[in-house]
């Protein structure tokens, strides 16, 4: 990139240690790496040694946009990063963490691509950014308080147009399960709120009255429409299984910038007087639990209550119900009792006990302090055998295994490369997938024929066989292309709910375009690009990422060895466990299991398709010079990391 048409222009450098505060020009890193992750992981390789650990100062938490954030209403493109070296992988290594809502387009607005902090504050601090006053400013009085108290409180202080990215409690004491917490409730997971407590940084505050340039401003406009002509159900779309007993209201939120009508959310308005916004899993994960203890009549509220406290304290819930579950085995086990705890094991689905949980964990008080390191740390501190009741469900991070590999077999390597729960990822196949299993029960309106999920599969991942669920083959180069394109997607930052257009309901084939996120980037920059330049880029991004996993020398690519020993129990929204076969044939994939040997064989598939050592998996300077990446190929061949 060449111009700052779709760009603020400059990124903020921000020392706790020293209270320095610098900028650096965005287009030093949007030349190669264009935004969002590229950009991020760019900085991370730059400046975070091996040696560095997630919780010390040397650490960076990498706050970054990408260039179609703040442009225009209607192409989604108000996603946000934050970036750094993550306490929840083992070992510690670089990861990411996805967010929506408007704190990012508010920073673009601000004059900023993004913000790299580093150091650590003598004592707590929330950093202050009103355009071009840049302050850093003293928290003492917000620290070891709520998320919703903190955005209150900055919101009263700075206007109500400021937006907030805070930690919880459990940030503050870094816990390495804490999240950080923004605007619209987004929230984002990978133990960045630890990282940000461990710095001595309560919250981020921005404001911003500018504007983001574009090239091409009519020709983007004719695309905002014809995308929107594309989706016209998309402000009907939600995620989660949600009861009708609590008080609840569907809201469309809408991301700042986003001009398509925004996403369904639930609105919660409890007895108690509290009121809470929730999306997917954040209300759903303890409701049958909530079921079980309570009865049917009395059990409704609490899940949104626990839902509700979750995010006030700042916790991944996705991990939660993973240490949720872990902490139930242990009880049956009698490795864990209410009294060795002090925790009300016994009352798991009320809300007493949840909250006894969050409080103990967020202040590491008692046993609260080992569950503070996660479960899979907690597990071996515990012993007596508490490590082998992790069996299946948890994949990477602390998360549990969603869009599960053992099903659908091309997760299995896209879980296999990644630090965490590759969600944008495995959403590609998976949740097209899943209108498919709705087309075969005869849903009203759906289209996604097995014909017409053959044909998606030729287009956007490489073959028909992306799709037959009862082979290996044509998995890695669906991987391969997934990948490829999922990272320039979070180069860009694109919405996971939109994007990539696979199906369109109104149309002939009901064949999406998968060329369209090159159109709208090319009319924002006034760079011509093509899709299969823009699924380069993805890929340079790829081959850097893979770089810092071999200099940070973070293991073999595989799986949980419950994803190959563990059937599969569940498939959620299809418990008849139907799937796609040979030739489109409707066959029953029940009880299944990562197959070892195929699954190897499928690695160094995708191993070859990436240009890298079939047998090792190390990178080659070839292909690392092909994508303009020769600095990295020194270094990595420096220390003995290149095939």
């Amino acid at each position: 990139m060449t111009g700052n048409f779709g760009y603020a222009g400059n990124i903020l450098r921000v020392d706790l240690t020293s209270g320095n505060i610098t900028r650096v020009l965005t287009m030093d890193y949007a030349d190669r790496f264009l935004g969002g992750r590229g950009i991020a992981a760019k900085i991370y390789w730059d400046e975070v040694s091996p040696e560095v650990k997630a919780f010390d100062a040397e650490n960076r938490l990498i706050f970054i946009t990408g260039p179609l954030a703040g442009v225009s209403p209607g192409v989604s493109g108000v996603r946000w990063l934050v970036c750094g070296k993550s306490p929840t992988s083992i070992p510690e290594q670089f990861s990411y963490s996805n967010f929506g809502g408007s704190w990012g387009t508010e920073l673009k607005f601000a004059g900023y691509d993004g913000i790299i902090v580093q150091g650590k504050s003598e004592k707590p601090v929330y950093l202050s950014i009103d355009d071009g006053t840049v302050e850093i400013r003293d928290a003492l009085a917000l620290w070891g308080k709520s998320t919703t108290e903190v955005q209150k409180t900055l919101k009263g202080e700075l206007g109500n147009q400021t937006r907030v990215v805070t930690t919880g409690p459990a940030g503050d004491n870094m816990a390495v399960l804490a999240i950080l917490l923004a605007d619209n409730e987004a929230a984002g997971t990978g133990g960045f709120g630890a990282v940000m407590g461990s710095k001595n940084l309560k919250a981020i505050t921005v404001r911003g009255s500018g504007k983001v340039a574009v090239a091409h401003p009519e020709k983007l406009r004719e695309l905002n429409k014809h995308i929107i002509e594309l989706l016209p159900d998309f402000s009907q779309r939600t995620s989660g299984s949600f009861p009708d007993k609590p008080p609840l209201k569907n809201k469309l939120e809408i991301c700042r910038g986003c001009g398509l009508g925004g996403c369904q959310h639930i609105i919660y308005e409890g007895t108690n007087g509290k009121k809470a916004r929730f999306a997917c899993m954040q209300s759903t994960f303890y409701q049958i639990r909530a079921q079980r203890f309570y009865g049917e009549e009395d059990w409704s509220e609490v899940p949104f209550q626990v839902a509700a406290l979750i995010n006030e304290y700042g916790i991944d819930v996705n991990a939660l119900e993973s240490m949720v579950m872990w902490l139930s085995r242990c009880r049956q086990a009698g490795i864990l009792t209410d009294e060795s705890t002090g925790i009300p094991l016994s009352k798991m689905g009320s809300f007493e006990f949840m909250e006894t949980l969050l409080q103990k964990m967020s202040f590491r008080d008692g046993f609260g302090d080992t569950l503070a390191q996660g479960t899979t740390k907690a597990a071996a501190l515990v012993g007596n055998g508490a490590d082998k009741l992790i069996t299946d469900y948890i994949i990477k991070g602390e998360q549990h295994a969603a869009h599960n590999p053992r099903f659908f077999v091309t997760n299995g390597i896209l879980y296999a490369m990644e630090p965490r729960q590759p969600i944008q990822q495995i959403h590609e196949i998976s949740t097209l997938f899943g209108a498919w299993v709705r087309w075969t029960r005869k849903t009203e309106g759906a289209y996604v024929s097995t014909e017409v999920l053959r044909a998606i599969a030729k287009r956007f991942w490489g073959s028909e066989l992306a799709v037959d669920f009862s082979t290996y083959e044509g998995k890695a180069l669906a991987a391969t292309i997934t990948q490829n394109r999922e990272y320039a997607k979070e180069s860009l930052i694109l919405c996971d709910r939109l994007w990539p257009i696979r199906s369109v309901k109104d149309s002939e084939d009901h064949i999406g375009d998968p060329s369209l996120e090159s159109r709208v980037l090319s009319a924002v920059t006034g760079e011509e690009i093509d899709e299969e330049q823009l699924y380069r880029i993805g890929e340079r991004v790829v081959n850097l990422q893979r770089a810092i996993f071999a200099r940070e020398a973070r293991g073999s690519d595989t799986l949980p060895e419950g994803q190959f020993t563990v059937p599969l129990r569940f498939v959620a929204g299809n418990p008849e466990s139907i799937a796609p076969g040979k030739d489109g044939e409707i066959f029953v994939n029940k009880d299944a299991v990562v197959d070892r040997e195929k699954f190897e064989e499928m690695k160094k598939e995708f191993y070859q398709l990436r240009g890298w050592d079939a047998a090792t998996g190390l990178q080659t300077k070839a292909k690392l010079e092909e994508l303009e990446l020769g600095d990295v190929a020194e270094d990595l061949m420096q220390r003995g990391l290149l095939a």
